[in-house]
């Protein structure tokens, strides 16, 4: 029976290797770092973190703690940006960021996700949610538009250094149902629609660029839009036709529209609708 490896011994006039243990003051002293800011985040007050915003967004209204706290007006270049609730991740001070767990809400319209903010830059990621659009008025939406928004997006990052924000990407979806105006068919119900943003990376100057097609209802639509928000303008371009449901004072827009823009052999109208927002 073979025998066991005898352990190595040590050569006569040499001592054999001590292992040395690292030193653990480091750590505990980050530890205890870490549980001091704790302590400290939780009772300072939500006010202090208005200090963090970037230049175009201003916060009122503050009650709770910096770590769990709410902000009940919140205004991006002076427009009302309804109210917000956080749940701060406090690692991020330790880069001069913040980054929370949020909740949001105008009128109506709620969203839950995740912010990260500094001076010049914001991220928002996992955003879902929605409500009424027209709650939304003061934010870009033309007054008079009705309908309920579904919001699924799954990132969205600005720059905020430049004197007008620009967006730098947009990833998700934004179904909307039940649309009307009265300003369109003597307000009669447009149907659904989904907005597909898809570009991971967008232009210079922060012009944003998604798919819009129909979910059924009274307009088969297949369009893109792009939004420049530096100018605050929009661009919708793409085709649009009646279905056999349409009702008869879409049906007479659409016609009218369809003097000025031929269809094609497939009886769709093409359309180049510039807007302000």
């Amino acid at each position: 029976m073979p025998t066991s490896p005898s352990p190595r011994r040590a050569t006569k006039g040499t001592a054999a290797p001590i292992a040395r243990a690292r030193p653990l003051w480091p750590l505990v002293v980050l530890i205890a770092l870490l549980a001091g800011l704790a302590v400290v985040i939780a009772v300072l007050p939500a006010s202090l973190a208005g200090r963090f915003l970037p230049a175009p967004v201003r916060a009122q209204d503050f009650s709770g703690t910096v770590w769990h706290g709410s902000a009940g007006r919140i205004t991006v270049d002076g427009r009302d940006a309804g109210a917000l609730e956080w749940r701060l991740h406090p690692r991020a001070l330790l880069r001069l960021r913040l980054a929370a767990g949020i909740h949001w809400v105008k009128g109506g319209f709620v969203i839950d996700g995740t912010a990260d903010a500094g001076r010049s830059d914001f991220r928002a990621a996992d955003l879902r949610g929605g409500g009424p659009i027209a709650d939304l008025s003061t934010l870009g939406v033309a007054p008079g538009w009705r309908g309920i928004a579904e919001v699924r997006i799954r990132e969205v990052a600005a720059d905020l250094s430049a004197p007008t924000p620009a967006l730098r990407s947009a990833v998700g979806e934004i179904d909307v149902s039940d649309i009307s105006s009265p300003r369109v068919a003597q307000g009669s119900d447009l149907g659904s629609y989904a907005l597909t943003f898809d570009d991971a990376a967008l232009s210079v100057d922060g012009d944003v660029r998604a798919a819009l097609n129909d979910k059924g209802g009274p307009l088969s639509l297949e369009a893109s839009l792009t939004l420049a928000p530096k100018t605050r303008t929009g661009m919708l371009s793409g085709t649009v036709k009646e279905r056999e449901n349409a009702p008869p004072a879409l049906r007479r827009e659409l016609d009218d529209v369809a003097q000025l823009r031929a269809r094609d052999a497939q009886g769709r109208i093409p359309i180049d609708l510039e807007f302000t927002f």
